[in-house]
């Protein structure tokens, strides 16, 4: 079925059995995220954020590539994926384990990953370009992509883990979505057309999200 959302203030009101989006936000308690991440997210079905909320993430609960300060330019691909990984591997509904997480939209300036638990989530090809389309309009507040005011920055090859895994991968302009598969778990990478001269960007990041759930199908386990 077709994801819908709903708004919910907090774990309690969420009813049984209906899938869950939590956009995450900027903070700096690490006690508090680390509760999040050990409290909240079992509860959710999918989960949207962005560079400094990934690597202040997996900094406040020790996951992969903690000891990095912060990102050096644009945030390295491969380490990205390893770490939204881990999040679903340790954190998500893996085999019999009590949690309802499956799916994490990932969202920095340049590109985008989607990241779901094989089996759980279909079109996200679809969502992950509808997601990177959405950023570059409403920066520009254009109705569609104006090729004159955007400009391509994804790197145009990366590995896609630090694990011995990883592979590298070149972006072909021709089929700009690249996917690949880890463990059970799918990722669906793509490069943003980002816009020169931004006049939106309040809001920028749950409009990515909600335009990625627009387009995704979630398959109820419940």
């Amino acid at each position: 079925m077709a994801a819908s959302c709903r708004v919910v203030t907090s774990i309690s009101d969420i009813p049984t059995g209906i899938p869950v989006h939590l956009e995450l936000a900027s903070m700096t308690n690490r006690e508090l995220m680390s509760s999040i991440v050990h409290q909240v997210f079992p509860a959710v079905t999918s989960l949207g954020l962005n560079e400094q909320e990934l690597l202040f993430l997996t900094q406040s609960a020790s996951g992969p590539h903690s000891s990095l300060s912060s990102w050096n330019g644009v945030p390295d691909v491969g380490m990205v994926s390893d770490i939204l990984f881990w999040i679903l591997k340790e954190h998500g509904k893996i085999k019999s384990r009590a949690s309802d997480l499956t799916r994490i939209h990932f969202h920095t300036l340049v590109y985008h990953i989607l990241a779901t638990v094989d089996g759980h989530w279909a079109n996200q090809l679809a969502a992950v370009a509808a997601g990177a389309r959405v950023a570059g309009t409403q920066a520009c507040a254009t109705e569609t992509i104006d090729t004159s005011r955007v400009s391509l920055r994804a790197p145009q090859e990366f590995m896609t883990s630090h694990s011995e895994g990883g592979s590298r991968i070149v972006l072909n302009p021709n089929k700009p979505v690249v996917e690949w598969h880890r463990e059970g778990i799918s990722f669906y990478f793509t490069p943003v057309l980002v816009c020169k001269d931004p006049i939106r960007t309040v809001g920028l990041g749950d409009a990515i999200s909600a335009e990625g759930l627009f387009y995704s199908e979630v398959h109820p386990h419940y």
